[in-house]
């Protein structure tokens, strides 16, 4: 065997050598052997260190060998362009407080790029051998109105349902897919047009109820295209299970691509990092064969309900919290927060005084210690999650992280004041765009040239202005006069802190 130096990738033709080296695993089944089962949009970090992770382990505990995956990009081919030349493989960093693995992941069978490859996926999700979809498309990849339902002026929906209305019709159209939504849905048109074979569409975004979300959005898709056999054929054969996730994966660093190459032998382009732990609760509710995924650690249950709370409330808020308190102070990651005096203290105040009152603990969890596991995962300093990173679109992740919990403390006639913070903090990192130190905090939010608009003006006005900013608050929490109050009082405690 040649000798593999630094400059050779990982690839089919590399991967046995490497796999031999201290400190490297995998990939535990042989790519070679599987055949596509399921095809997945957004193939991004989190989906290669999670449900691709838990598909290949149960691959390799049943030896069922149907469950590879085609994944889908988004916007951009730039994963496609990482993973093809590797024949699907990338690799795993997983990143303990006092030690790294490295896992190589064969699950990923084949990347497209819906600009150039949108036939290829209706292809694939029309096969027979093909039984389900899943998505990490993040929370602005689900194209909504205020009130939840499919937003028809988006102009990527009016393109897509332009050409479902072909794919239905049996017109040819060639054209790309502007939207996951509308490729999904264009693709369940061309199975129901060939087999008709029944299918799975799982949702793994951090939405409430994503099952459901899911299903209405690619309904509302058929209806806008006036496809009724379509829509009696997702109603009968097509089901919708929720699923709540869970790891922490941070962006990928140069720093962790050097580590990945020491240890791998070779280049990886297509690296994850992850931390250890990792959680994926799953609606039982297939109306075809799935991955054994209970043998790889996932839970099957009727009701995700409990779990999807508890986590997007008591985790993903507090992340939010400690990524706009930790910005301001110029902590450049979610540990450096975690670390800093008084930060921690208030993710604590808002689990236990606003959060957990609100939420039905899951079975045989104590949600006192849930919430303590979770500042314990937050503090890993060798994850180096930025803060930045965790406040990306706020706009779409306040409503579902904290305003539940705000309005549920309304009703109950309580005023969340650590609830109010974490919206002032975010204000406040709109407004201020640059930390205490004087650096500069980039808004990464598809509402941004909105947000800056609506957050123009004088400090004295920001929390009503921003308040009035109707996609993101409903009125009944924007106009309480006593939520009002909390979050404009934070709001001008943070200002006099960030000058």
């Amino acid at each position: 065997m040649s000798a593999i130096t630094i400059t050779d990738r990982l690839s089919l033709a590399t991967v046995a050598a490497a796999a031999e080296r201290p400190g490297v695993s995998g990939p535990a089944v042989d790519p070679r052997a599987l055949s596509t089962g399921i095809v997945h949009f957004g193939v991004g970090a989190f989906h290669r260190a999670h449900q691709a992770v838990y598909t290949e382990d149960a691959a390799a505990a049943t030896g069922d060998t149907r469950w590879g995956i085609l994944g889908v990009t988004g916007r951009s081919a730039r994963v496609a362009e990482q993973l093809g030349p590797q024949d699907g493989l990338y690799s795993v960093l997983t990143k303990a407080r006092d030690s790294s693995s490295l896992r190589v992941m064969g699950s990923m069978r084949g990347v497209a790029f819906p600009g150039t490859d949108s036939e290829e996926v209706l292809r694939t999700l029309a096969a027979e051998n093909v039984h389900l979809a899943s998505l990490t498309i993040t929370e602005k990849g689900y194209p909504r109105m205020l009130g939840g339902g499919l937003d028809l002026t988006h102009p990527g929906v009016v393109a897509d349902v332009n050409a479902l209305k072909a794919e239905v019709s049996g017109r040819s159209f060639a054209g790309p897919a502007r939207t996951p939504l509308g490729l999904l849905a264009r693709g369940l048109a061309r199975r129901h047009s060939s087999s008709g074979a029944p299918f799975a569409v799982m949702c793994c975004d951090n939405l409430m109820s994503n099952g459901s979300v899911t299903r209405s959005l690619v309904l509302g898709l058929a209806e806008a295209a006036g496809a009724e056999r379509l829509l009696e054929w997702l109603d009968a054969a097509v089901s919708f299970p929720s699923t709540m996730v869970d790891r922490i994966v941070p962006a990928t660093t140069e720093a962790n691509r050097r580590e990945a190459e020491r240890l791998l032998g070779l280049r990886d382009e297509g690296l994850v990092v992850a931390e250890p732990f990792g959680q994926w609760i799953i609606e039982d509710k297939f109306p075809g064969p799935r991955p054994a995924w209970e043998r790889a650690g996932a839970v099957l249950t009727g009701d995700v309900g409990t779990f999807e709370l508890a986590k997007l409330r008591m985790l993903n808020a507090t992340h939010s919290l400690l990524a706009y308190l930790g910005a301001l102070r110029g902590y450049p990651t979610i540990a450096d927060a975690v670390a800093a005096d008084g930060l921690v203290e208030e993710a604590r105040r808002l689990q236990r005084n606003d959060i957990i009152p609100t939420l039905t603990a899951p079975p045989g969890t104590d949600l006192a210690d849930y919430g303590e596991s979770i500042l314990d995962r937050f503090a890993n300093p060798n994850l180096g999650h930025t803060t930045i990173q965790v406040a990306m679109d706020g706009s779409q992740k306040l409503p579902v992280r904290i305003l539940g919990t705000v309005a549920d403390r309304l009703t109950a006639g309580e005023i969340p004041y650590s609830g109010a913070l974490l919206v002032a903090a975010w204000m406040v990192f709109v407004y201020r765009g640059r930390d205490v130190n004087g650096q500069p905090l980039a808004l990464d939010d598809p509402m941004a040239d909105a947000l800056r608009a609506a957050a123009d003006g004088s400090e004295a006005g920001l929390a009503d202005r921003l308040l009035g900013v109707k996609q993101i608050f409903p009125e009944e929490l924007a106009g309480h006069t006593g939520f009002r109050t909390a979050v404009a009082e934070a709001v001008r405690r943070l200002l006099s802190e960030v000058p």
